[in-house]
């Protein structure tokens, strides 16, 4: 099989998902995206919608956009992960999707794992670090306390759900019939015994804390694997052939790792997508429960991945564009933030409009403004914006590097917000580290899952990955603003820590 062979890659992200043709080397070749509403505390989507969106474009890449669906060879998913699709034995969804940010689990997952231990039961805490390297989290905001919801409020759901799928496992099993899920996609859950990478099965020990029906969870495959071919019927739906081969669904984490290029040990990536976080492969399983971050079940190589979340990035300018600017293109609003020097003239916005994760989790933070003064106006407050998802990133990354034990760079970027040199900057200054652009860094999620049908059809090797992904700018920090943005960092963990007490005063 040659490089030439096409991939049918779907990346299903919060507001969406893009589907596109790319070769089984990573080269995009095809492809469409359509930004739906960004997730503004919406606790579910319809499984239903994504499925005939991506079954549409699909069609239409082979239809309009010139594709050879003869050429297909393979289809690979990747996407948003800790959300939870209830669907029955074929496959369809009986329920909505709920989403990370649903926690009406809450309460059943604040019983079985809260605490005084940084918010856990220390037993629990304990049991679970010691096994998987994770816990479900007391907030509800993860799949165990889905499960628990609909088990306990929605028994008529839980009746009907024969499996309970993460969105990329759905779709594997939409388009192959098969329910399938790995150590990589059922992370969030944190059911598997993540000691030892070979063990295929979920711990019975944890499964049983967790209070989850072990009946609905999917059968475990490794990661990368092929799960199988493409359904006939949905073959002819779409017009490639049946005989393309399907592997299994990749949380974008993993997936950013492979598309981005940074596969080897602590070489680091970061997305700036609607959420952001920086990440790179450890050798061995390791938590920082206080940080929100561990390392977790990587690509089928014997080594993990670290895994942490800053909740907002991309979505902070489109809230702001959106509440104060609907009327100007982001060319234009980005092209004022870009005359306004570095520092915003002493504002510093924080990005917590939903609460954080990483490297502090409190789902009770919120975002602000601070520091604005009468010469404050948009250009100042949109440049702020860029540096506080800058400053929030900065903070993480510190919260990283203390986790890998090493600095990290240079740092490749991936996602919609790398598309934007200034912001590009602004991470490389605020951070002062060099960042590498991946080309088209919107469509990464699109070239790792090309790239991931070729590792599994044996197209391409894993050392050949960073060589295969491109670079098209690099972003040197700029010495002349260090003072500048270390001044404005210094003050920005003191801000939550200020307000951490007005934050769960107001929004219980």
């Amino acid at each position: 099989m040659s490089a030439d062979g096409l991939v049918l890659a779907v990346d299903l992200g919060s507001g969406g998902p893009k589907v596109g043709y790319v070769t089984v080397a990573g080269e995009p070749v095809w492809w469409w995206y359509e930004r739906g509403d960004a997730v503004h505390g919406a606790a579910v989507q319809d499984p239903g919608a994504w499925w005939d969106t991506i079954v549409a474009a699909a069609r239409r890449g082979l239809d309009e956009g010139g594709v050879d669906g003869s050429r297909v060879v393979g289809v690979a998913v990747t996407g948003q992960w800790a959300s939870t699709v209830p669907v029955d034995a074929d496959g369809i969804p009986v329920a909505e999707c709920l989403m990370w940010s649903d926690t009406r689990g809450g309460e059943y997952s604040s019983t079985r794992f809260g605490g005084p231990v940084a918010g856990y039961a220390p037993k629990a805490l304990a049991t679970w670090l010691r096994r998987s390297g994770g816990v479900p989290n007391p907030s509800g905001a993860d799949p165990v306390a889905h499960m628990l919801h609909l088990r306990h409020d929605r028994p008529e759901v839980s009746a009907a759900a024969r499996w309970y799928l993460e969105p990329v496992d759905y779709l594997t099993m939409r388009f192959t019939g098969v329910a399938a899920a790995t150590a990589m996609s059922m992370t969030a859950a944190w059911l598997t015994d993540n000691r030892d990478l070979s063990v295929l099965d979920y711990d019975p020990v944890l499964v049983g804390m967790s209070g989850v029906d072990p009946e609905k969870l999917p059968p475990l495959v490794p990661g990368g694997s092929v799960v199988g071919t493409v359904r006939p019927d949905v073959a002819e739906l779409i017009g490639i052939p049946a005989s393309a081969v399907v592997v299994t669904g990749a949380p974008d984490l993993h997936n950013a790792v492979v598309g981005s290029g940074s596969v080897g040990l602590y070489e680091a990536h970061v997305s700036l997508g609607t959420s952001s976080w920086v990440s790179c492969p450890v050798p061995s399983k390791k938590t920082d429960v206080i940080r929100q971050m561990a390392s977790v079940p990587g690509l089928g190589d014997g080594h993990y991945v670290l895994a942490n979340n800053q909740d907002n990035a991309g979505r902070c300018l489109e809230w702001f564009r959106g509440g104060f600017a609907p009327e100007v293109a982001y060319a234009d609003l980005l092209a004022a933030a870009a005359e306004v020097p570095a520092g915003s003239g002493g504002v510093v916005f924080t990005p917590w409009l939903t609460g954080e994760r990483s490297p502090i989790d409190d789902r009770r933070a919120r975002g602000g403004f601070h520091n604005v003064s009468l010469e404050a106006g948009r250009p100042e407050l949109t440049r702020a914006v860029l540096e506080g998802v800058a400053f929030n990133l900065r903070w993480l990354l510190g919260a990283a590097e203390k986790f890998a034990g090493r600095r990290l760079d240079p740092i490749r970027v991936i996602g919609g917000g790398a598309r934007e040199d200034l912001w590009c900057q602004i991470l490389a200054d605020v951070c002062d580290r060099t960042f590498e652009r991946v080309r088209e860094p919107l469509i990464g999620g699109l070239r790792g899952a090309g790239l991931f049908v070729g590792l599994a059809l044996g197209v391409v090797e894993r050392s050949e990955l960073r060589d295969l992904v491109p670079v098209d700018a690099v972003f040197v920090p700029d010495p002349a603003v260090r003072g500048v943005y270390d001044e404005l960092f210094a003050q920005f963990p003191k801000v939550y820590a200020r307000n951490k007490k007005m934050f769960a005063a107001l929004n219980r």
